[in-house]
């Protein structure tokens, strides 16, 4: 039986893959087990600073497998909570598919991100869509409810009118409309979805590990933050990061970087 988890590390920089391409990734209880454990693993080694999260062609992830939902014994509709019906994952959150992690995980959307599949892709850092991509939220037309934060993130990224919109029709967005509405943050030629997220997964890792898993941390913590106090909770944790991390010796050293960096791709961008 093939893997339904495909896992590479190259240059600090990891690609997983959803491999069930027969069933166009559909979530089944070995899937739900495997991806939650694979990540956490890859957030554990210090030799992976991004990961990159796909699917073999020709579906990202299309939500939850329902002949196995259908099945004796089959999965649970509630499948979000992180209990032992998915083979005893202790690593799993108790908000949304990943695990507790700081590692940035890039979307490469490579197809159709569908109900649970589209949850997957919200809970990545950020999203980078091929051509071929294609977004829905389905779970009234399935019969079941979203549990991985669809309700919170999905509003975040296109809108809350928008997003309604979305999960009362289960209409599908194509990729460039996706684009429009704030949903990825680039759309690609499908050829060239995977260099192109690591690409960026390598300008990650060219960072100080420990300041992206800060910043990303902050940004998490602002947005749960009431409107009145987000102001307050950055200064805080940057105040505590000062206190306890920053190197002022090492920050001047990678300045004369930045400013080399900097130069190298501003005179490399076309006029505007």
């Amino acid at each position: 039986m093939a893997d339904v988890i495909l896992t590479e590390v190259a240059d600090r920089v990891a690609t997983v893959t959803l491999n069930r391409p027969e069933a166009r990734n559909a979530l089944n209880g070995e899937l739900l087990a495997a991806l939650p454990e694979t990540l956490r693993g890859l957030d554990l080694d210090d030799g992976v600073d991004a990961i990159v999260l796909t699917g073999a062609d020709p579906a990202f992830c299309a939500g939850l497998d329902l002949k196995e939902l259908g099945s004796e014994g089959g999965l649970s509709a509630g499948f979000s909570a992180p209990d032992d019906s998915r083979g005893g994952t202790a690593a799993v959150s108790d908000r949304g598919p990943f695990p507790p992690m700081t590692t940035p995980v890039i979307g490469a959307v490579n197809g159709v991100a569908v109900t649970g599949g589209f949850e997957l892709a919200l809970n990545c850092s950020f999203l980078v869509a091929s051509d071929r991509a294609r977004f829905a939220d389905t779970h009234a037309r399935v019969g079941v409810m979203p549990g991985w934060g669809l309700t919170v993130l999905l509003p975040e990224a296109v809108g809350r009118r928008r997003a309604r919109q979305l999960s009362a029709t289960g209409n599908f967005l194509a990729a460039d409309v996706a684009l429009a509405w704030g949903l990825v943050n680039a759309v690609v030629p499908h050829a060239d979805l995977l260099p192109t997220c690591r690409a960026l997964a390598a300008d990650i890792a060219g960072n100080d590990r420990a300041g992206v898993a800060r910043v990303l941390e902050t940004y998490d913590a602002v947005a749960e933050a009431a409107p009145g106090a987000r102001w307050d909770v950055e200064a805080r944790m940057a105040r505590e990061w000062q206190g306890a991390t920053f190197d002022p010796a090492e920050g001047g050293r990678r300045r004369e970087g930045i400013v080399a960096r900097g130069r190298a791709q501003t005179s490399s961008q076309p006029p505007g």
